[in-house]
């Protein structure tokens, strides 16, 4: 029997090969065509060494069923994005395990237009396709198989989001994590006027300097030191398949994904006044002063990829963004990209001839954050979530749960959610100028939490 463990929320993922391998992904590329019923696939796969194997199942499931693949190769998860909008293609496969350890690989799924495929959306229903064996036989014609190289338009259209002669020469620290992004630098770096600092810049499955991970504290210090070093203006770091960028100032320090999506919200309003830009729970304070500040429409959505880009279509939001460092684009098919945000706040810095510190400082200071406060659970989540309410409800505070709970008083809030994809729950707390007051709530929501 296979084990379908590797289904998740969003996409498949697990282990090499007790839960991901070659029989599964040709399974799933019958139970994809069956499903979605494409007549042409992107499909792509990312660095890790087991990815190519698994994208030629796929590939050879798809045609068995008489779809035809156009093979984009080696990219990271957007260039299937971008494959399936600009080719108008019937959807699209990604090979990758993001920032999973190098035994791990999975899937990514976007039917017609890039929009995601999700448990609630059609994974569920593939899962049954191969648990009940109702798979079809194969096609009396098999689909054709090309490669599609559409890297020359896709650097034109991360270009379109900036005025390159209008950039000035920075000195930017780009740490790749031996995943993907490296490679993208490399053919952006001709058509830039930037000095790139480069670290782990080739891509390598084996991942050499470890997963490739920012979110994780521990991964941030080879990028910091190298900005402090180097006298670079800004770093910048990547998860594997670059979904998701991250940013250092020029004294080494991480900034928050928070304060970036009230910066990329600005930037939109200033080119769409009155825009709807779409934002999570987690964190809200500060982008929603930032866009009402700015004459736009806030938009709260619950977070995850798939809830976003549903809502950003429904409401057609110029800009979405959410504080773990995903930011989607509606000239991107309403998708999240790793590539645009860097871009465009370099250009943010080059116009107004601030740094990074300078342009997110004050806005740390206003709304100073806890940033994500993951705790394993040793009971469920539903339970410590009911505790945390019941303590903080006698006191009166407004509930939101768009997203786990989120409650919010005077001068402070918080959310506390439970993981989609792990046995966690997640906090994040902030205030009003006050770093001192959220130093002592996210202490004593965290003590609640551990019971």
């Amino acid at each position: 029997m296979t084990n379908l463990d590797s289904f998740k929320a969003y996409d498949i993922r697990g282990r090499i090969p007790d839960e991901i391998n070659e029989t599964l992904a040709y399974d799933v590329g019958r139970a994809y065509a069956a499903f979605v019923k494409p007549k042409r696939v992107a499909v792509g796969y990312d660095i890790r060494l087991s990815s190519p194997q698994l994208a030629s199942a796929v590939k050879r499931g798809l045609t068995d069923l008489g779809v035809d693949v156009l093979d984009i190769g080696l990219w990271g998860t957007e260039g299937s994005y971008f494959a399936t909008f600009a080719e108008k293609l019937d959807g699209g496969i990604m090979v990758t395990a993001s920032h999973n350890p190098p035994d791990y690989n999975g899937l990514k799924f976007v039917r017609e237009g890039a929009r995601p495929i999700s448990a609630d959306t059609g994974l569920q229903e593939m899962r049954a396709l191969i648990e009940s064996g109702r798979l079809p036989g194969k096609a009396p014609k098999p689909g054709a198989e090309r490669p599609l190289d559409i890297r020359g338009r896709y650097l034109d259209h991360l270009l379109g989001y900036v005025e390159p002669q209008k950039l000035r020469k920075l000195k930017v620290v780009v740490n790749a994590g031996n995943g993907g992004a490296g490679l993208i630098i490399d053919e952006l770096e001709p058509h830039l006027p930037f000095e790139f600092v480069k670290l782990n810049n080739k891509p390598d499955g084996t991942f050499p300097n470890g997963v490739p991970n920012p979110m994780l504290e521990e991964n941030r210090a080879p990028t910091a030191d190298l900005v402090r070093r180097s006298g670079a203006d800004v770093g910048i770091a990547w998860d594997g398949d670059y979904d998701r960028c991250f940013f250092f100032d020029e004294t080494g320090q991480f900034i928050e994904g928070y304060y970036l999506v009230g910066l990329l919200a600005e930037v939109f309003l200033k080119r769409e006044p009155g825009a709807r830009i779409v934002h999570d729970p987690r964190l809200t304070w500060n982008t929603l002063d930032i866009v009402r500040k700015h004459g736009g429409t806030p938009v709260l959505c619950k977070s995850g990829h798939a809830f976003i880009k549903a809502k950003m279509r429904e409401v057609d939001a110029a800009y979405g963004g959410e504080m773990s460092a995903h930011h989607y684009f509606r000239q991107f098919s309403y998708c999240d990209s790793g590539m645009i945000p860097w871009l465009l706040v370099l250009a943010v810095m080059s116009e107004r001839r601030q740094s990074l510190s300078a342009l997110v400082g004050e806005r740390m200071r206003l709304f100073p954050a806890s940033g994500e406060i993951n705790r394993k659970l040793t009971t469920k989540a539903a339970t410590i979530l009911e505790r945390v309410r019941a303590h903080y409800e006698r006191q009166g505070g407004a509930i939101d749960l768009t997203d786990g709970l989120s409650m919010e008083f005077a001068d402070w809030r918080f959310n506390l959610r439970g993981s989609n994809t792990e046995p966690l729950v997640r906090l994040n707390v902030e205030t009003r100028a006050n770093e001192a007051l959220m130093r002592e709530k996210t202490a004593e929501v965290l003590k609640l939490i551990d019971g």
